[in-house]
């Protein structure tokens, strides 16, 4: 629990960095790491659930935060608008994260080409979904679902870097939960659905 003495001069120094960073005193982030991050942290932590998505999650307010010094500094309570910015980065990042695990348990549910009559209706929608994609985009989500690859092992074989090609799968998750969202939701598969790691 906060000890209420301690938390106005949180408070206090959050809005004293608030102002160096407007003023572009670039130090200013690092003691706004030193100040709040422990706190941010837990925080997201609580929000995702996991803390190296805490982590990715505060990097990113922080990084947010010293693009826009100006929105920062010029809010009425800058700790709250920072704990803001922790509750959105986080809310967004657990999005992303169960819309893929969906969309990866419905991927995964057609990986075999002999499946039943019953699921070859969806199984056509899910290849026609995969072929609508750019086919950079494509090859990476066959190679990621289908064939097992890591993205260091598809970076190698498109000879592209694992970033580029992670970033390639994340825009055709994007795309294909849009396309394939009704398909999802016939079949109930949720964010709390068991899936193999892809």
């Amino acid at each position: 629990m906060t000890d209420p003495q301690s938390a106005p001069s949180v408070w206090e120094a959050v809005a004293e960095v608030a102002t160096q960073l407007q003023r572009g005193e670039r130090t200013g982030l690092s003691r706004l790491y030193d100040i709040t991050g422990p706190r941010l942290l837990r925080y997201a932590e609580a929000l995702t659930k996991n803390r190296a998505d805490a982590e990715d999650v505060l990097q990113t307010a922080l990084v947010r935060i010293a693009r826009k010094p100006e929105q920062f500094a010029h809010s009425e309570r800058p700790w709250a608008y920072l704990v803001r910015v922790i509750r959105n980065e986080s809310l967004k990042l657990v999005g992303r994260r169960r819309t893929k695990f969906s969309l990866s348990a419905l991927l995964n549910t057609w990986r075999t080409s002999e499946c039943p009559v019953e699921q070859a209706e969806s199984r056509e929608r899910i290849q026609d979904a995969v072929r609508k994609l750019p086919p950079e985009q494509a090859e990476v989500v066959v190679l990621k679902i289908w064939e097992d690859f890591t993205f260091a092992e598809i970076a190698d074989l498109i000879g592209e870097s694992p970033n580029t090609a992670a970033s390639r799968y994340r825009y055709a998750m994007e795309k294909l939960s849009r396309s394939l969202h009704s398909l999802a939701s016939e079949h109930n598969l949720t964010a709390g659905t068991e899936v193999p790691h892809v």
